[in-house]
């Protein structure tokens, strides 16, 4: 009572002293609030409603309700240790005060949420308060005395609490200035106390509420956040990594709370436990998920990206670039996704793939670049390496210009690229390795056709090809194969010329083939089925899947072939014969521009199965057989030369002779003429002759001539490597390459090589055939999740795809039940897997993508680009190869790259110059993305 009276006394007067025993409770909150300041693992009070004083409060007891089981003792020093004592059955802070009994002060004074406060005012709450108090004054009146503290010692403290707590109305206001701090989340450490950094706690406690799921802003976080950052951190925290930010953050704090006491040690072990024990719950309840990630890192990865929704987000043309920006460095883990805005059906579709899923799957190889250079010192090979007269060509090197000049007119986009039209004599034809006038004219000779070969600028050129007159979209495969637009090509000289042998005719609008060649008039399937009755081995589309076609014309011969399962490889060199590999790329049939003239093809050796020349007009039998001996270098051990041509079957004197001298050079390389056999219909015939698979005959011939060739002279080099009159020994070693026939189609698609073994090591790190097999499975759920359906694209309408940076082939592949046919194109600087993707039955060609392709301009449907652009930005001008893409792709056309975001947010910058419809645009969280782009008909004025 008589502490009561003081009390009275105090509030009537506001003039009397604090008594010894007030000096003893304001002692004990100072030591208890000092001390609570101080841990790392306060809470924020959870309402924003309530008065200031429920901030204060909360963050005295946080320390003793925020962890589910209690930390390990430690010795203190004069009440200096920890703060929670075990072995009772209540736990007190350093001044004995129960935490019981403060939280039962914060639930009794904490203001409902949505109630009003209660009225201080009142005479019933004053009764309530005044008991409360006498209860609390008790207990801490019997706990110090226990202690032994001397009323001298509560006196010299008194003075330093009433500074500290001048009156109860400026701690109200003070109070109210602090809860509008703490709303504004700033300066919370200017209006608590000098004793610490409250700031950097307050950090501490937001992130340990995040982690409880004790605050309300737990399912913002995640959304911002991503599962998959809380899942990688944990998968890293097993392997004993761990996000560094983190690692730091709490470094800091534990630094700055500690101060170097073993006060601010506990903390920071209290606080540690606290997380290893929520990171624990949170596997236990995804274990089954972190087990499969720990044995499948891939396939987790690979499902996690394709667990991101699709969400719609208009782009109007003039949104920022992705790149690099505070919030990716800060950590943002969202994946942003931009669709453009079209009017189109097409565009329609996409605007329905909110439900749909993007499989970036850019972890699953996320060793490429280290793999592939520890590769090139090892067990594979880089045409760079191999091809010895890479670029050496003298009479180009005092060219410097030659680049495709430009007609002075242009336009420029919004993203501050000007583009021109190219003002060259091959107009919309341009190739321009193959076009290069400059060049060719200064050439000292064309015996062998070098005029025909490629000859690129010194710098590739960054103007843009114009458009035929009359342009239209393409017919769809397979009506192409029988007609095409006359506007889209038109040249009218092979229908002039070889009109009636049912090459090509002018029908209206369109230009129409009949299916005929020279050496088959009455139509190419005719002619397919004399070839397999004569060789009945051959077996089309089983044993016999990938022919090179010499000479092709406009490559009926390999059109008709699909509907056998073949793939044909038909190549003719440019204006020959005016534009017959042009009709052949827009028929929808594979032709690339090249020649049999002074330099290798650029395939690999022994990988082609059967080799067609029908009426080809290449002198085999010229200089020693050297264009027989290339051709022998291509064509598979065990494989098909299948040769029509009038030698065979006339008696003319020249033909004659012909005849005779490839007897001789036939046998002298130890061909085994299989059959001559005429086929009556179209009043032909053909010699068809097999590669051995042995070295016995070379061993045995009396005479080396050929001879053979050097032990150094490697014939998979293939990259301006000058032809040489001479044979490459037959592999023998059952697991050399070339040995065994490969697997009888569509098998040989699906399994890896037999000369592939474990102790080699793949591409991306793993046994060479488990690293094969991954990157199919890879490539399927790419193409089968995200292309088929995700990026808008009607396959309906793709026949000629280009995958410009092939590996396995695993894309090519992946495609393979739709009626498309992909060029895959390994880079000279890669490693050199094109036999692989032979082996499987699919073709491709060794390029550099800092020159043209030997090809016609709007030839392919569908380019695709996986980490290509980021590698070639080191070596190459960016800007022309995108020119380049923008001249191979018909308007209407489709570009897939799949890149690093930086990277990506270039390449989308150039084609919104060149008018390209962005259809998409995704960035994964690893700053990872991929872009999906259509050409326009837009050409510069």
């Amino acid at each position: 009572m008589a502490i009561r009276n003081a009390r009275a006394v105090k509030r009537s007067s506001s003039s009397s002293s604090f008594s010894a025993v007030t000096t003893v409770i304001f002692i004990a909150f100072c030591v208890l609030g000092a001390y609570m300041l101080t841990s790392s693992s306060m809470v924020p009070a959870r309402s924003t409603d309530g008065s200031s004083f429920v901030t204060s409060t909360s963050s005295r007891i946080s320390k003793f309700i925020s962890y589910d089981r209690p930390p390990s003792d430690e010795s203190s020093d004069g009440g200096g240790g920890s703060g929670v004592q075990q072995g009772s059955g209540e736990s007190r802070d350093d001044d004995g005060v129960s935490v019981k009994s403060l939280i039962r002060e914060v639930v009794e004074e904490v203001p409902k949420e949505g109630g009003e406060q209660k009225n201080e005012n009142t005479e019933e709450y004053m009764r309530k308060e005044e008991e409360t108090e006498d209860r609390k004054v008790q207990e801490q009146i019997e706990d110090v005395s226990s202690d032994g503290g001397s009323g001298t010692r509560a006196e010299n403290q008194q003075e330093q609490e009433e500074q500290r707590y001048p009156t109860n109305a400026e701690e109200n206001d003070r109070n109210q200035r602090e809860e509008k701090t703490y709303e504004d989340r700033t300066d919370l450490s200017k209006q608590e106390t000098k004793i610490q950094n409250v700031g950097e706690q307050i950090k501490d406690e937001t992130q340990m509420q995040d982690e409880n799921g004790e605050s309300k802003e737990e399912n913002q976080i995640q959304e911002e956040n991503g599962e998959g950052k809380l899942e990688t951190q944990l998968q890293d925290e097993k392997e004993g990594k761990g996000e560094p930010e983190l690692q730091n953050e709490n470094r800091e704090s534990t630094e700055e709370s500690g101060n170097g006491t073993g006060e601010g040690k506990e903390e920071s072990q209290l606080q540690n436990e606290s997380e290893e024990t929520q990171e624990e719950s949170q596997v236990q309840n995804g274990s089954d998920k972190d087990k499969e990630q720990d044995q499948h890192p891939q396939k987790v990865e690979d499902e996690k990206l394709e667990s991101v929704q699709l969400t719609e987000e208009r782009n109007n043309g003039n949104e920022k670039k992705p790149e690099s920006t505070e919030e990716e460095s800060s950590g943002d883990k969202n994946p942003e996704i931009r669709f453009d805005d079209s009017g189109d059906a097409q565009e329609s579709q996409l605007a329905n793939q909110t439900e749909k899923q993007v499989d970036l799957n850019t972890e699953s190889f996320s060793d490429t670049d280290q793999s592939e250079t520890r590769m090139h010192d090892g067990s594979w090979d880089m045409q760079t390496n191999q091809s010895e007269n890479e670029k050496e060509r003298p009479d180009e090197q005092e060219v410097k210009s030659g680049s495709g000049h430009s007609d002075g007119k242009g336009g420029s986009g919004s993203d501050g690229y000007t583009w021109q039209l190219c003002n060259v004599t091959a107009g919309p034809d341009y190739i321009p390795c193959l076009d290069n006038e400059e060049i060719i004219m200064k050439l000292p000779s064309r015996r062998h056709f070098e005029h025909r070969e490629r000859h690129c600028p010194e710098e590739s050129p960054t103007c843009l090809v114009p458009l035929p007159q009359g342009y239209k979209h393409p017919v769809e495969w397979p009506k192409s194969r029988d007609k095409i637009w006359y506007h889209n090509v038109p040249h009218t000289k092979l229908a002039d010329v070889k009109g009636h042998q049912n090459w090509v005719k002018k029908t209206g609008e369109y230009l129409t083939f009949p299916g005929g060649g020279t050496q088959f008039i009455h139509g190419a399937d005719l002619y397919i089925d004399f070839i397999r009755q004569a060789v009945p081995k051959i077996a089309w589309g089983k044993q016999t899947r990938v022919i090179l076609d010499v000479g092709c014309g406009v490559a009926s011969f390999g059109g008709y072939l699909f509907n056998k399962d073949v793939l044909t490889m038909s190549f003719a060199p440019k204006d020959e014969h005016e534009a017959q590999v042009q009709f052949a790329l827009e028929r929808g049939i594979p032709a690339i521009s090249a020649v049999m003239g002074s330099q290798r093809l650029p395939f690999p050796s022994g990988v082609f199965d059967i080799v067609h020349c029908a009426r080809c007009r290449v002198p085999w039998h010229a200089e020693g057989g050297m264009l027989l001996l290339e051709l022998n270098r291509a064509l598979r051990p065990g494989g098909y030369f299948v040769w029509s041509a009038t030698p065979v079957y006339q008696k003319l004197k020249e033909d004659a002779e012909i005849w005779t001298a490839m007897k001789s050079l036939t046998a002298s390389m130890c061909w085994e003429l299989v059959t001559i056999k005429k086929h009556k219909v179209n009043g032909v015939a053909a010699a068809i002759y097999r590669k051995p698979t042995t070295n016995d005959c070379y061993l045995s011939r009396k005479h080396n001539q050929p001879p053979m060739c050097a032990e150094d002279d490697d014939p998979n080099a293939a990259w301006y490597v000058p032809l040489q009159p001479c044979l490459h020994k037959a592999p023998i070693d059952s697991s050399e390459r070339g040995s065994q026939w490969p697997e009888q189609w569509p098998r040989r698609l699906r399994v890896s090589p037999y000369w592939l073994n474990n102790s080699q090591t793949g591409i991306y790190g793993k046994p060479a055939p488990a690293d094969f097999n991954a990157d199919y499975e890879h490539w399927k759920r790419v193409v089968s999740k995200s292309y088929l359906s995700g990026l808008g694209i009607s396959w309906s309408n793709v026949r000629n795809v280009m995958d410009m940076r092939a590996i396995y082939g695993g894309f090519a592949a992946a495609l393979n039940d739709l009626k498309v046919w992909v060029m895959n194109v390994v880079n000279i600087d890669a490693p050199d897997t094109l036999p692989i993707i032979f082996e499987r039955g699919l073709f491709g060609i060794y390029h550099d993508w800092c020159e043209s392709f030997s090809t016609y301009p709007r030839t392919y449907d569908l380019l695709h680009a996986d980490e290509l652009f980021s590698r070639l930005k080191k070596r190459c001008n960016l800007v022309a190869v995108i020119a380049e893409v923008d001249r191979l792709v018909r308007p209407g056309g489709k570009l897939i790259v799949r890149d690093d975001s930086s990277t990506i947010s270039d390449v989308e910058s150039m084609l919104k110059s060149l008018h390209w419809e962005v259809r998409l645009t995704f960035f994964s969280s690893d700053k990872q993305g991929i872009l999906s782009a259509e050409k326009t008909d837009w050409r510069p004025l």
